[in-house]
């Protein structure tokens, strides 16, 4: 049986614009693990700062490219709900990704820079370019399906100062 999605009012679809904008820094333990910051955030284009840390490095004062590759999937991903319709749903998952690493990504940031290029019913297509010390040091395609409604959607996130950072990575490992 299908169920008729409900209409939402314009208010009701920038308060989930916005639930989603805060989830992305505060919500998600690995965007808190990694510090990303969301500078931008609307229907034309999401700006994600990633700070340095050794945590995240592949070499001294380089980025690893997995960690490039993630700031990628949740910028891009970002892109496409900050001017989602949520009439359509709300449960985002990641379908493709293709990453294009162009030089070393030193630096003390990384910026991801996002669009939608292509809104569908179900599949939505962002570009992302990654930089580093003001050059591009990665581009991004991805590719991600919105269908179903995201348990939770709408239920309060804890303010910055008040979510517990979440654990470095060196501290994990068994003594």
């Amino acid at each position: 049986m299908t169920v008729a999605a409900r209409t939402l009012t314009e208010q009701e679809q920038r308060e989930r614009r916005a639930w989603f904008r805060a989830r992305w820094e505060r919500g998600v333990a690995f965007n808190r693990h990694c510090r990303i910051r969301v500078t931008r955030w609307d229907p034309e284009a999401v700006e994600i700062v990633l700070p340095y840390a050794e945590s995240l490095s592949a070499h001294e004062d380089v980025f690893h490219g997995g960690v490039i590759s993630a700031l990628i999937d949740t910028a891009g991903a970002g892109a496409v709900i900050a001017g989602h319709d949520f009439t359509k749903g709300s449960l985002l998952s990641t379908v493709s990704m293709s990453v294009q690493y162009l030089a070393p990504a030193r630096g003390q940031e990384a910026v991801a820079y996002a669009r939608c290029v292509r809104r569908g019913g179900r599949l939505h297509f962002a570009d992302v370019d990654v930089m580093t010390d003001g050059r591009i040091c990665a581009r991004g395609q991805v590719v991600v399906t919105i269908s179903g409604e995201r348990p939770g959607v709408g239920s309060p996130i804890a303010p910055a100062d008040s979510v517990a950072p979440v654990e470095p990575i060196d501290s994990l490992t068994e003594e």
